[in-house]
Formats: structure tokens, C-alpha cells, sequence
């Protein structure tokens, strides 16, 4: 039996930044990520073990740091924490922070926003705090078909970093199609795009594949779309 590994395997920059950003500070405080730092079992159940505790509301908490992971949060969660003097370290993924900076700033323009993108995913709702909760979240083709958006000002449109190009793209189509103007950023991580486009080319060349990751994790849930369509 022969064995292929995609050049591409492993965690993206922005998610082993964050992790990193964890294990560097084990045992200089109490230690709290916001949300699960990351989306795969082993990696929480090992911070877990040593001390790291897992919070959802700043209101849990009254001393410590708190890390913030890769997927961002909303403004009201800085707000939170620097009002009650918690110390905290962003590590946003940057891809996601450009994201944030670019619907804040469309959302004071008065455009209406467009989040391509799995609406219980925590990066979009990051993201979605952005813009006050007033962006239109769309997760496939089927909903894109079924918007309904002024067409006054032109849309801004951004993606989850981890969603299909191709599919992003299909979806840049229908709004298009159905005469908007829109403002297309691409914000879909470089990383994905490449370890995507990887999987699909081995997919092509092997009669089975395996993807290593949390099957919570939306990296792990693409790369499985993508090979199931091939295997």
C-alpha cells in the first residue's frame, strides 16, 4: 500500500499562532481561553490537564487572562473585559481582524453587509458584531437565490475564511445575476484556499483518502466535502 501526505497537512498559521499563544503562557496566570482555542479534542483535552479553563461569558470570571482564539469575538466582548480589568491577549487570526476592519467600516458607510459563511460558527458571529448584528448571513446557493436587500447602496460581501472559493464564488454569481451591486473582498485564508486546492488534486489520484482533524473543526468539514466528491 502506498501512502500519499498532502504538502499542506497540518494547522494554519492563525490557529497554531493561537494555540502557541497558550502554551507560552501556562503557569504565569490563570489561564482562560474564550471558547474552545481551537476546534479539535486532543489539543483542548492537553490544555485542560493543565489548568486552562474554558469560559463563554466574561461575566464568569473576575481575575486571570484571557486568550482570545483565533475566530475573534464581537466588540462587546473587549468592552467587557477591559471593563472589569481583566487581562486578555487577542490572538485573533489577522485574516479574520481584516475581515472585522472591513465590515465596521462598511457598516459606518450605511452598506449593507453580506457574511458568506456558517451562521453558528463562531468566527462569523465575531464577525457579525462588527456590524451591530445587522449583516445577512448566508450559508449556501439556495439562500443567495432567496435574499432580499435594498438596492440602494452597493453590498459588501465577505466570506468565512474557511468556506469554498468555488462556492463563494457561485454565490458572488447569483447576487449578480439578480442585478445587485456589490463589493466583493476576498477573505477566504490563503492557507485554506491552498490546502483545499490539495486535497482536491489528491483526491483525484487515490482510491481512498483520510482526513486527520475534529470533525467540528469547518477546516475538517471542507476538506471532507471537497475529497467526498472525488473518492
Amino acid at each position: 500500500m502506498e501512502i500519499f501526505l498532502a504538502p499542506s497537512a497540518g494547522f494554519c498559521f492563525g490557529v497554531n499562532r493561537a494555540v502557541e499563544s497558550v502554551y507560552n503562557h501556562l503557569g504565569k496566570d490563570i489561564l482562560y481561553t474564550y471558547g474552545p482555542i481551537i476546534h479539535n479534542k486532543e489539543v483542548i483535552n492537553d490544555l485542560q490537564s493543565k489548568g486552562v479553563k474554558i469560559i463563554d461569558h466574561v461575566q464568569d470570571i473576575n481575575t486571570g487572562t484571557v486568550i482570545i482564539r483565533s475566530h475573534g469575538v464581537s466588540p462587546e466582548v473587549y468592552e467587557a473585559l477591559d471593563e472589569k480589568q481583566i487581562s486578555y491577549i487577542d490572538s485573533t487570526c489577522p485574516y479574520v481582524k481584516r475581515i472585522h476592519k472591513i465590515v465596521n467600516q462598511n457598516y459606518k458607510e450605511g452598506n449593507p453587509i453580506v457574511i458568506v459563511g456558517d451562521p453558528q460558527h463562531p468566527e462569523i458571529q465575531g464577525i457579525n458584531g462588527w456590524c451591530n448584528y445587522q449583516a445577512y448571513i448566508v450559508e449556501n446557493e439556495e439562500q443567495a437565490k432567496k435574499i432580499n436587500i435594498s438596492m440602494e447602496k452597493p453590498i459588501c460581501v465577505v466570506a468565512q475564511t474557511t468556506y469554498q472559493q468555488d462556492q463563494y464564488y457561485a454565490i458572488i454569481s447569483i447576487f449578480q445575476e439578480q442585478g445587485y451591486s456589490i463589493n466583493v473582498h476576498e477573505t477566504i485564508c490563503s492557507a485554506t484556499s491552498v490546502r483545499q486546492k490539495a486535497a482536491f488534486e489528491l483526491s483525484k489520484q487515490v482510491d481512498k483518502m483520510i482526513i486527520i482533524g475534529d470533525r467540528y473543526s469547518s477546516n475538517t468539514q471542507k476538506l471532507y466535502e471537497i475529497c467526498k466528491k472525488h473518492c
